[in-house]
């Protein structure tokens, strides 16, 4: 273990982030095997409120929301993921693309990502969203990944284009190393905290969008997240009927992944950010 990854195991910032989040994620894969009940199904009377049988209630069909939470976690947790891989390896791509070559294809793609940062990803993800006839968690993820890469490309970029005149990357081109061996041992080592980061970030965003066009009623089909079960709450007007067990909940759990991960962040920022550090 190197001395920066001990110090991070020392910040109180990246522990208590890390812990909730691996915890929350332990759980809702763990909790499953032992009540195999199905979400779905409807057990109890519409709105119940909270009781020994039911922890949070029934939602307006009289499903289990505890359970539906504990599947609803799971599904939000892996479009974040999901996103979160599609949009920092895209961004990762390009930045490093952009900012090693730079000239013409440096003005094209800083172009491009500029155009993708002007125009609101959320309004770009509406609008696929609503043009696609059938959407899985995982179309969802993929389109999420594919609308929230620019702000990484732009970072990846300016680590980049800071690197690629350093003596190591010189020595590197003399000895007649290519491009992507000089990008991949060369640069990305000395980004990589960055990178991780940025992914990190990502999954956040990831969640909170799927979160906030679930709830608009274009989240995943046949399936149950976060977003969705606070879309029925919304719906069936849970909070005119007082049932705060229907949304509430849901809302907490975004609140506290959400929250964890930029803890996380938080922490490997204060570790690995030179201006920070000092």
């Amino acid at each position: 273990m190197n001395h920066n990854a001990r110090i991070l195991l020392k910040s109180p910032k990246f522990v208590i982030g890390a812990s909730t989040f691996l915890l929350m994620l332990l759980f809702v894969y763990i909790y499953p095997w032992i009540n195999k009940n199905d979400p779905l199904e409807m057990i109890a009377l519409a709105f119940q409120p909270p009781s020994g049988d039911l922890w949070l209630g029934s939602d307006n069909f009289g499903r289990d929301l505890f359970l539906e939470l504990v599947y609803g976690i799971r599904t939000s947790i892996e479009v974040g993921l999901i996103a979160g891989i599609v949009a920092t390896a895209i961004g990762l791509i390009i930045g490093l693309a952009s900012g090693y070559i730079g000239g013409l294809v440096d003005n094209i793609l800083t172009a491009i990502t500029n155009m993708f940062i002007v125009i609101p990803s959320f309004i770009i993800l509406i609008l696929i969203s609503v043009s696609i006839n059938s959407r899985s968690s995982m179309v969802v993820a993929m389109i999420i990944g594919l609308t929230s890469w620019p702000w990484t490309a732009r970072a990846v970029r300016a680590q980049t284009t800071s690197l690629r005149n350093r003596d190591h990357v010189h020595i590197a081109k003399i000895s007649g190393h290519s491009t992507p061996r000089i990008l991949i041992f060369e640069i990305l080592p000395y980004i990589a905290s960055y990178v991780v980061m940025a992914f990190i970030l990502q999954v956040a965003s990831g969640i909170l969008s799927e979160a906030s066009i679930s709830m608009l009623g274009l989240g995943p089909y046949n399936t149950i997240s976060l977003g969705i079960i606070m879309n029925w709450a919304l719906v069936f007007e849970a909070p005119v009927a007082g049932a705060w067990w229907a949304f509430i909940p849901a809302a907490f759990a975004i609140a506290i992944i959400t929250f964890s991960l930029y803890l996380i962040n938080t922490g490997m920022d204060e570790i690995f950010n030179p201006k920070i550090r000092s």
